[in-house]
């Protein structure tokens, strides 16, 4: 008795530090979103996903000397994460992108669809399919139709979160084949690491996933950089061209890279606080800490908890953006996201019910 006790404690502990990552990622739509009144798209990925690299450092040092074990020798670690960082530098920036014309909502729910995409593309890398990932599909893309709005009006900035959705499950399926997960259970969450990943694959896993993780997302910060200092003089004026009215609303306020660097030259502060808030939260919360406390959780979290729960990004995303952004969604648009997040959970539903495919 006392034993089921404490197993129980642990899972309800598990389950709380889903539920408190899923929000961190679901309120991190509201820092994209905020952040771009201040820092250009390219900086603001840039420097929270260096941020993010570096805080997963002594993460990862821990690890090592608690377990004795070595480092992986960086030259093994080069091309894949050149790999996935360029896949997932063009998912956010596809995203960041996308955010400026709709809501964190509308961008946390579409941005689900990975969950729906990832395992219908298994099926080229021969993975098998059932019929719950044919029937949640249904009902997500129902939903998408709801959210999308009127017949005839599409909002682009929606469709530009859905091709960043694809890129998402491109990065989703290369992550899993990089870290060579053939014999691990399938979950339709992001592909952050387990702890005990090594061990259950019998310590033939080629990389460790968060020395990985670090590596991509170094990647992905120094390509942003990159886009920062060449991009984003031409975004702005080509923008207010296209939509003046994005200038009215402060998402294109900022000013370019370049001047900021310039800037700090001269002994001008480089970004107001509100500027700093997104930006840390966005590298220090949503990809350092969101990331730990998922790690940490998983070790003790029946995969159909994880499976759920982290389904529910979406929805802090909409309370995120209603609450801080004052983002009002429509009947239909709520409806949209109810099927959405029933598609996600259908896809899963082997998953949920423990059935192995």
């Amino acid at each position: 008795m006392i034993i089921k006790t404490q197993i129980s404690r642990t899972a309800v502990r598990a389950d709380f530090l889903l539920l408190l990552t899923a929000a961190i990622w679901g309120f991190g739509f509201v820092a994209q979103r905020s952040g771009m009144e201040y820092v250009g798209p390219f900086a603001f990925n840039g420097i929270r996903f260096i941020l993010g690299s570096l805080s997963l450092l002594p993460f990862i040092f821990f690890r090592r000397n608690r377990a004795k074990g070595s480092f992986i020798n960086p030259r093994r670690l080069i091309l894949p994460s050149l790999a996935a960082g360029s896949c997932l530098f063009t998912a956010v920036m596809l995203q960041q992108f996308g955010i400026i014309f709709t809501t964190a909502g509308n961008a946390g729910f579409i941005t689900g669809l990975y969950v729906v995409l990832t395992p219908v593309f298994g099926i080229f890398i021969g993975r098998k399919t059932g019929i719950p990932t044919w029937i949640g599909s249904a009902f997500t893309l129902t939903g998408l139709y709801f959210i999308a709005g009127s017949p005839g009006v599409v909002n682009p900035g929606d469709i530009i979160i859905v091709v960043s959705a694809f890129f998402w499950t491109a990065h989703v399926l290369l992550i899993d084949r990089l870290i060579n997960n053939a014999n691990k259970k399938e979950t339709i969450i992001e592909p952050q690491p387990d702890l005990n990943a090594d061990e259950r694959s019998g310590g033939d896993s080629p990389l460790d996933p968060l020395e990985l993780s670090a590596g991509q997302f170094a990647v992905c910060g120094i390509f942003s950089l990159i886009g920062a200092f060449a991009a984003e003089p031409f975004i702005g004026p080509a923008m207010r061209r296209i939509d003046p009215s994005l200038l009215s609303a402060g998402l294109f306020a900022w000013k370019p890279f370049l001047q900021l660097i310039y800037a700090v030259g001269d002994g001008t502060i480089l970004i107001s606080f509100n500027a700093l808030v997104p930006i840390l939260y966005g590298g220090l919360g949503s990809v350092g800490i969101a990331y730990t406390l998922q790690v940490v959780a998983q070790r003790d979290a029946p995969p159909a908890h994880a499976t759920i729960i982290l389904c529910f990004e979406g929805c802090f995303a909409a309370l995120g953006g209603a609450l801080l952004l004052a983002e009002r969604f429509g009947a239909w648009t709520l409806l949209g996201f109810v099927l959405m997040l029933a598609g996600m959970l259908v896809t899963q539903w082997d998953v949920i019910l423990g059935r192995k495919h």
